[in-house]
């Protein structure tokens, strides 16, 4: 909506403001947001999600197609599911309006599309969280506007049952190579879940797992405490590239960067920093590395023991190769940082409290599915993380996934 700048209209625009979102943003410079909308409205405002309302079906179902699916030149296919924002709790009866453009990077339109939604062309459509979160788009994969440096885009408009306003956000393709570009630029928002789409092939038709986690990012949330101890990342954004120190394990005396390297899959990044307690440590370490043998391929786990205290390089290098000796570890990865908060080896990216027993952070093809704080080693606790691999594993694992530069 275009927000009204005629002192004359200062009554009509408070009112205008009180029940609108009264927000423009483009798609190169992020969103610019009055002061006041900023203050009351949830997300910070969207131009054009209100249109998400023209032409909205009484009936929407978890999964849509779009025209898109027949006409375009790319199939593309984004499922996943929507969570509170703990990241765990399944959302259902949330609507996700979605729209983009066409193979021209277009938002062209047809005769089936409403008048008043036009600027947002014949490429749109709805669906609903279902009882357990699930949704499926089924459409094609847009083209970048022409003769523009904007990568390739996905608008989402999510529309919650107990909040007033709508809210928005933008998704991005990381083979896109207008994407790194971007980023760069502007930063990674990863508003309701990371902003990243990360394509695989089945045949003809690209396939992107996607999980929304209301409210993550999102300006003017209304707070919802799950837990009192912090420490990781959030479920729903990426896990972050750095590079420890490896010790023990394939990469020894390499500093092998654990996603980088291994992230196609599930990754486990068991991180303990202050308070180390070395007998239960040991038996997560037995543990992982045995869910790493039996799920092959398909796990990677990576100890990362970032203790400040009397910090020294080949001490801890010795220490941790001791212990994988002496547990004749296999596959587990044992890697060290100087500290959590140390920026040469970006450990500091991981926001990890150095203070609590432990962090686990469980990814699957880069992104956080699941996190765990101050976890003992006992057999109820290993099969919490069994299970969390179980319930977030891939039925797209197999498929191939491009080639990125």
């Amino acid at each position: 909506m275009k927000r009204i700048n005629q002192l004359g209209f200062l009554l009509i625009l408070i009112s205008f403001l009180t029940s609108c979102n009264g927000q423009t943003k483009s798609d190169n410079q992020g969103q610019n947001v009055t002061k006041a909308d900023t203050e009351k409205i949830v997300g910070g405002g969207c131009e054009g999600c209100e249109l998400m309302y023209v032409g909205m079906p009484e009936q929407i179902l978890a999964e849509h197609t779009s025209i898109g699916w027949t006409e375009g030149s790319q199939k593309l296919m984004v499922t996943g599911k929507v969570f509170q924002l703990d990241g765990k709790t399944p959302a259902p009866n949330v609507i996700i309006y979605y729209w983009h453009t066409d193979d021209k990077g277009l938002y062209s339109s047809n005769d089936q599309t409403p008048a008043q939604a036009k600027e947002h062309g014949k490429l749109r459509g709805w669906v609903k969280s279902d009882e357990d979160g699930n949704y499926t788009i089924k459409t094609s994969r847009p083209a970048a506007y022409p003769d523009q440096d904007i990568p390739q885009h996905i608008h989402l408009s999510i529309k919650e049952p107990d909040i007033a306003n709508e809210y928005f956000a933008d998704l991005y393709f990381d083979n896109d190579p207008l994407y790194l570009q971007h980023k760069k630029k502007y930063g990674k928002a990863d508003r309701a879940g990371t902003e990243i789409l990360r394509v695989v092939f089945n045949g003809n038709i690209q396939i992107a797992e996607h999980n929304i986690i209301l409210g993550l990012n999102i300006p003017n949330y209304p707070s919802k405490s799950f837990s009192e101890i912090n420490s990781g990342l959030n479920i729903g954004e990426d896990q972050p590239s750095f590079i420890p120190f490896h010790a023990f394990g394939p990469d020894k005396g390499t500093r092998a960067c654990p996603v980088c390297k291994y992230g196609r899959y599930h990754g486990i990044v068991y991180f303990v920093g202050n308070n180390p307690n070395w007998k239960e440590i040991k038996l997560w370490l037995k543990f992982l590395d045995d869910e790493s043998i039996s799920r092959k391929e398909y796990l990677k786990a990576y100890f990362v023991y970032g203790n400040s205290k009397n910090y020294d390089k080949q001490t801890r290098q010795t220490e941790l190769e001791i212990i994988g000796k002496e547990l004749e570890l296999q596959k587990i990865a044992l890697t060290f940082v100087p500290s959590f908060s140390d920026t040469e080896s970006e450990a500091n990216l991981n926001k990890i409290n150095p203070e609590v027993e432990n962090t686990f952070i469980i990814y699957r093809h880069r992104t956080i599915v699941d996190k765990f704080i101050n976890l003992k080693p006992t057999e109820e606790n290993f099969e919490k993380i069994s299970e969390a691999l179980n319930r977030t594993n891939s039925k797209y694992f197999d498929l191939p996934e491009p080639i990125h530069e």
